[in-house]
């Protein structure tokens, strides 16, 4: 295990060392790319002022419900469509128009629709989390392996049944696919969207020091985000190898 995390950070180690000898050596120049230790300190005087920690939950408060919502909304009718043919058929086109329409693209008629407020933010995080997630729950159900179903048909299980206990199951690792990519487009949407409007959260922080020229606390900003997008992944894969635990590992 010791080796294994050893390994896991030798290429993050090596990035941060580039990070911080490459404006000291003078290879970048240090106004736009200050050392990370720099960073680091602008780091900790925004969490001892308490400005981190404002805006991370304002952030974290908006990216949960958006990809909160999505989930809710995206699975069971991944599901549905996935299951349905007749669904599939109704609703394609109109997926189809939307899932190749960029979130970011629908910004601003989000925020005309509903203000520069907390809705729009969470309502661009909810469309743009509901497509990762739709098509992987969809794909999941429809690429279910022939042979489990047929042996289920066989045993005589009723609709409900056969769905209870074989698609969903089966259907896990695909669907956390989307899941998971929706988590880490959950933040990056945020932030764009928190840049136009906003008085707090993350993507704020990073605008406003940028505007005032304050270039560490900009980098601290975009840190934090990277942060939370791993830990918010690491999460979930947790949650995946939980609920899939039934299944063999590969070569076993």
């Amino acid at each position: 295990m010791l080796l294994a995390a050893v390994t896991k950070s030798v290429a993050v180690v090596a990035l941060l060392l580039l990070w911080e000898a490459a404006p000291r050596l003078a290879l970048v120049d240090r106004t736009f790319l200050p050392p990370f230790s720099e960073v680091a300190q602008a780091w900790w005087g925004l969490a001892v002022d308490g400005q981190l920690a404002e805006n991370t939950q304002a952030s974290l408060v908006r990216s949960l419900s958006g990809f909160g919502l999505a989930v809710a909304v995206a699975v069971p009718l991944g599901l549905l469509i996935g299951w349905y043919r007749p669904v599939a058929d109704l609703l394609g086109p109109l997926l189809e128009v939307f899932r190749n329409t960029a979130a970011l693209a629908l910004l601003p008629v989000f925020v005309l629709l509903l203000g520069i407020g907390e809705t729009s933010k969470i309502s661009i995080v909810v469309y743009a989390c509901t497509w990762p997630i739709l098509l992987n729950t969809i794909s999941a159900v429809r690429n279910v392996d022939p042979t489990l179903l047929k042996l289920a048909r066989s045993m005589d299980l009723s609709a409900p049944r056969l769905f209870q206990k074989v698609i969903l199951p089966a259907s896990v690792p695909v669907m956390f696919t989307g899941i998971r990519l929706a988590g880490a487009v959950s933040i990056l949407v945020l932030v764009a969207a928190e840049m136009i409007g906003a008085k707090a959260g993350l993507g704020y922080l990073i605008n406003a020091s940028q505007y005032n020229f304050a270039i560490p606390q900009m980098y601290a900003g975009i840190v934090t985000i990277s942060a939370i997008g791993v830990a918010f992944n690491q999460l979930l894969v947790t949650v995946e190898r939980r609920l899939s635990a039934w299944r063999v590992p590969a070569g076993a």
